[in-house]
Order: C-alpha cells, then sequence, then structure tokens
C-alpha cells in the first residue's frame, strides 16, 4: 500500500521516542524442484519535534521464480505533520510507487491536508484524513498522465497486551477529472514482539484498482511476513 498511511497508526498515539526506525524483513528460497526467490524490505523513520513530525518510508517486494522476475513493487513518502490542537493536525505529503507487474512505471504525488485522531485510548486508537493532490502516472506502456486527486484514509490500532498489536489501514484516492479512475488500498497486520527490539510481523495487503491499465487486473492480493527491528 501507499507507505504515507502507514504513519497515521504511529500519530494516533505519541511516540515512546524523539527518533523512531523501524525495519521489517522478510526472505525466502528454496531450490531443487522449484527454484523461487522472493524478499520484501521496508523501513520507517519518525521524527518528533515540538508540535511537529517528521516521517520517511520506503518498501520494496520482490519475487523471481527460476530466474526469471514474476514480482516487484517499489513504494515510498515524505510526510510532514504539525499539530494544530492535540487531536488535529495539518499535512504535507510526498508519494512513490511503482508496480510494473501491475502496468504502473511510475506515479508520483505531491499534496496536503488535514488528520484527526479521533480516538486515543489506552489500548485502542483511530485517525482519520483527508488530503488533496497533483499526481504524476507513467504506465509501462508509455502513456503519460497528470491530475489532481482526493484522498481519504484511516488507520486503527489495538494492543493486546503491553507489546503485540493489531493494526488496520484503509485508504481511497479518486481522480478529480475522472471520477471512476479510483484505487482503494487495505493493510491488516498483527505484530508480535519476541524481544524489546525485535518481533515478528505479518500483513495481509489488498490494492484495487477501477480502471487498471489496459490488460492487467483490478486487484492485487500480498501476504508478507518476517521480522521487524525497532531502534
Amino acid at each position: 500500500m501507499n507507505c504515507a498511511v502507514l504513519f497515521m497508526v504511529a500519530l494516533a498515539q505519541a511516540p515512546a521516542k524523539p527518533v523512531q526506525l523501524a525495519l521489517d524483513l522478510g526472505f525466502v528460497n528454496t531450490a531443487g524442484n522449484t527454484e523461487v526467490t522472493t524478499f520484501n524490505l521496508g523501513q520507517k523513520l519518525t521524527w518528533t519535534t515540538g508540535a511537529w513530525v517528521f516521517a520517511q518510508s520506503a518498501k520494496a517486494i520482490y519475487g523471481e521464480t527460476s530466474g526469471t522476475a514474476t514480482a516487484e513493487s517499489y513504494d515510498a513518502s515524505l510526510r510532514a505533520d504539525r499539530l494544530i490542537t492535540p487531536t488535529l493536525s495539518a499535512f504535507g505529503l510526498a508519494t512513490y510507487q511503482r508496480n510494473p507487474f501491475a502496468g504502473v512505471a511510475s506515479r508520483w504525488g505531491e499534496g496536503g491536508g488535514l488528520a484527526f485522531r479521533a480516538i486515543r485510548a489506552p489500548r485502542d486508537s483511530l485517525s482519520v484524513e483527508g488530503s488533496l493532490a497533483t499526481n504524476q502516472e507513467s504506465s509501462t506502456a508509455g502513456v503519460d498522465k497528470t491530475f489532481g486527486s482526493a484522498r481519504g484514509a484511516l488507520a486503527f490500532k489495538h494492543l493486546f497486551g503491553t507489546a503485540a498489536f493489531f493494526t488496520q489501514t484503509l485508504e481511497w484516492v479518486t481522480d478529480l477529472q475522472d471520477t471512476q479512475d479510483q484505487r482503494v488500498n487495505s493493510e491488516s497486520a498483527v505484530t508480535a514482539p519476541l524481544s524489546r527490539q525485535v518481533a515478528f510481523k505479518a500483513a495481509y495487503q489488498i490494492r484495487y484498482d477501477k480502471q487498471p491499465e489496459p490488460g492487467f487486473k483490478t486487484t492485487d492480493r500480498v501476504l508478507t511476513t518476517g521480522v521487524q527491528i525497532v531502534f
């Protein structure tokens, strides 16, 4: 999914440290009758100073079978939030996506909006936000497109105990020039600590594109598992 929406979970609750770095790592390799290699890498960096929260993220998924690439996607984002009240903030956001197996050579977005912390309970938090952006897209077929978009998103976090937690994010984006061109991204994830800095993480992503590139399907589903290291 778009990396930017993942930071809403962290912003819904006060960060434990001014600077926090999280790395997600997953790898599978088989040899013999089948030769399959897949890996997923993720990185999230947040810095809190006064009323500001700055965030940067990157994510990569790659897979190949018998030496031929069969899965490939990359996401990255930069974001700055400025608290207006304890529950309301304004933010600026820049995003990048590449997913050639969905026909997307590159997708850039730059915009801003407002985020509201609807729930701030000891075990549960919920944030909702809305924003406007300009977008530049290039397909693998060489078709370029520039348009304005509206975006809505929510993020929910539930603590099972003192450390293990569940997160659910949902993001909707629509082209303001062609309102039939809409995308919905969802991620459900469970993180269970193995130590103070290392945790097991499993995430299930759904990416829906109402108007996919010609010859491609509307929906992609991705299940990733691995370890998360927090600094």
